[in-house]
């Protein structure tokens, strides 16, 4: 079942990538414009990036990680840990989980953003569980979920794991949310 569920993840990537490719975005991903945004809701802004209308920001292309699926309090990114992303130890950096995960987690509370509205994170957690090491597993999702939205601030939860079911980390964060009139 992992296999047919791993060729599944690929297949989807490459479908993705085709996407970003065929919308002419920069070869190693972009930063959309305010144009591009304008009026849209933090969930539409982010399917316009799976829909490959604006560009998926260079850090994807950096850590080997993209933003697959999104709806209302979801998001879900799947990344390739690689033999760039070893610390000294000849493992993956705790580093590249963290920033998979705070993505998936920071997607999952943008799409819960009204026009106009924005959000910083205030505090992240992150529980690391199982070792992962260059192509093993081949691929990881992070799935974020937005567990509470409140006016001024947003709390979520992610795990990440693997396609065998296997949970390598999860995390939360808590993020303060605010209008554009309060930058």
């Amino acid at each position: 079942m992992s296999e047919d569920l791993l060729s599944s993840w690929i297949a989807e990537e490459e479908a993705l990538l085709a996407r970003q490719r065929a919308g002419a975005q920069p070869e190693r991903g972009g930063v959309g414009t305010r144009e591009q945004f304008e009026g849209l809701t933090g969930l539409e802004a982010l399917r316009r990036m799976i829909a490959g209308e604006v560009p998926a920001p260079p850090i994807a292309y950096t850590m080997d990680f993209f933003l697959m699926e999104v709806e209302a309090g979801r998001a879900v990114f799947q990344g390739r840990p690689l033999f760039k992303h070893y610390n000294p130890l000849g493992g993956v950096h705790g580093g590249w989980y963290a920033t998979v995960l705070d993505s998936a987690l920071g997607c999952a509370v943008h799409t819960t953003m009204g026009v106009g509205e924005r959000y910083t994170t205030l505090e992240l957690k992150l529980n690391l569980l199982r070792a992962m090491q260059d192509g093993q597993p081949q691929r990881v999702r992070a799935i974020g979920r937005v567990r509470h939205r409140g006016r001024q601030t947003a709390s979520a939860e992610a795990d990440l794991v693997g396609p065998d079911g296997k949970l390598y980390a999860h995390a939360s964060t808590t993020c303060l949310v605010f209008s554009g009139a309060d930058r």
